[in-house]
């Protein structure tokens, strides 16, 4: 279960995305009438009108609050089909772990998607003029959809790793998004032989590519990943997109590549040793050439200290 919680200015902006149909901005596109459901009132009653007025009423008790609207989205898997009941149970247990139990709040269920999909719309402003807490909201909401995760059976989601412990930041972790999207990634680099090739690749992958001082990747689902968390930092891609514009012959050249003086790397032919020895002298003789040209070159013309420094002046003799 994936939980988003949001805090707001507006009752009214938000109750009426929450309650009404989604407006379409082509009119190809199909609209869902009555997609959204009240499944459960806390504290307030009556139609969309009436709940705007009700809470816009309490938040009075605290006119200093700017931001008086607690907005939270629930999504679960599409194999996660829980009854209403069940749906309920979640939100109201929700509302305990989050403080605002005491509050008004309504629950609405969107049937516009494949997945069950929840809202719950809080004041925060209770009737005893008090604020619920919003300190730490994201790692409490993590915490909650873990536990509900295993209370109900369903598909556990992982958490960020900033709120998870250390102990547990240790642990590898498997990420079938960014799984995808390094292989994405390898594919395109493989075929590419220039930077403009690997950026056209990918976005006929659907993905946005940002590039600025390092570079970073945007999904269908608008998901930010830089590419150094993907192993393919800016920095690589560009060696390997070096690499790929190389002739196969001039690759080649590398084995016999001279390192100093008159030294050259010569490959023993396949007549005198066997294949594995020879793949495994080739790994090693091309592992010295790529040391010998990425090591940084000295410089050799760098003036002595005592010309950096400022010359003083002479003093004339009267």
């Amino acid at each position: 279960m994936i939980g988003k919680i949001t805090t707001g200015k507006s009752f009214r902006g938000c109750l009426l995305y929450c309650l009404n149909d989604k407006k379409q901005e082509s009119e190809e596109e199909q609209v869902m009438k009555n997609r959204a459901e009240i499944i459960l009132f806390n504290q307030c009653f009556g139609n969309q009108k009436e709940l705007i007025e009700q809470f816009n009423a309490v938040r009075q008790l605290n006119p200093k609050l700017a931001k008086p609207v607690l907005h939270i989205t629930l999504s679960l898997a599409i194999s996660d089909q829980l009854s209403k009941d069940k749906l309920m149970e979640i939100c109201e247990q929700c509302a305990k772990e989050m403080g605002f139990e005491k509050n008004q709040y309504i629950a609405v269920q969107h049937l516009d998607t494949k997945h069950p999909h929840l809202h719950i719309v809080a004041n925060r402003v209770g009737f005893d003029k008090r604020t619920v807490n919003d300190s730490n909201n994201y790692k409490k909401m993590a915490a909650y959809c873990r536990k509900m995760e295993l209370k109900y059976d369903l598909k556990q989601v992982l958490s960020p790793r900033l709120f998870l412990s250390k102990e547990q930041r240790l642990r590898p972790r498997h990420d079938e998004r960014k799984q995808q999207i390094r292989q994405h990634v390898q594919k395109s680099l493989k075929a590419s032989r220039s930077y403009h090739d690997f950026e056209r690749l990918m976005k006929e992958k659907k993905y946005q590519v940002v590039k600025g001082r390092g570079i970073a990747f945007i999904d269908e689902k608008k998901v930010y990943v830089k590419g150094s968390d993907l192993g393919y930092s800016l920095r690589v891609i560009e060696r390997i997109l070096e690499q790929n514009k190389l002739k196969p012959n001039q690759k080649a050249m590398l084995y016999h590549r001279p390192i100093s003086g008159n030294k050259s790397l010569s490959v023993p032919s396949s007549t005198s040793k066997s294949n594995a020895e020879n793949i495994h002298y080739r790994t090693n003789e091309l592992s010295k050439v790529m040391h010998e040209l990425i090591k940084p070159e000295r410089d050799n013309m760098r003036l002595p200290d005592e010309e950096l420094l400022p010359k003083r002046r002479k003093q004339k003799k009267y």
